[in-house]
């Protein structure tokens, strides 16, 4: 875990709003110069603590319409079984996440397809297709009320 301070914690705090600022726009929001706030980021994105950057894509203006979130439940949670099932999940494009679960589910995934079809297919042609897995539970999504948001962090070091 790296320690953070109030100005690191501000400085995620503006990247997840907005991770295309320039190091000039970041530096004056966080109050500091050009030079040391470049330092941070890149100390930030060696640390691990910033994984990386990417564009938020609306699902719907590509055509990815219909989100489901459907549990699986393993029949075996022996090691080569688990990695093998979570291979097969990395694989799969339209899975766009996928949680390892504590309880009576052993995984949570979120899918996104064009059409209740193309997920009948993906359902029938590679997740039933997984030797392993006993139980298959999906949900559908008619909405979003909060989408992806950025993390919450404070601005002082430590929980908050």
């Amino acid at each position: 875990m790296v320690d953070l301070d109030r100005i690191d914690r501000l400085i995620l705090r503006e990247l997840q709003q907005d991770g295309r600022l320039s190091n000039q726009e970041l530096a004056d929001r966080v109050g500091l110069s050009p030079s040391p706030c470049l330092r941070r980021v890149r100390h930030l994105e060696q640390a691990g603590v910033i994984e990386g950057y990417r564009a938020v894509v609306s699902a719907k203006a590509v055509d990815l319409t219909i989100t489901a979130f459907v549990r699986l439940r393993l029949a075996s949670h022996e090691g080569s079984t688990v990695d093998a099932v979570e291979e097969r999940l990395r694989a799969i494009p339209h899975i766009v996440e996928a949680h390892l679960l504590a309880g009576d589910w052993d995984y949570l995934v979120r899918i996104v397809t064009p059409s209740f079809e193309e997920y009948e297919r993906l359902l029938r042609e590679h997740l039933r297709a997984i030797p392993s897995l006993s139980s298959i539970d999906t949900t559908f999504a008619f909405g979003v009320t909060k989408p992806v948001s950025p993390l919450p962090l404070g601005t002082e070091p430590g929980p908050t």
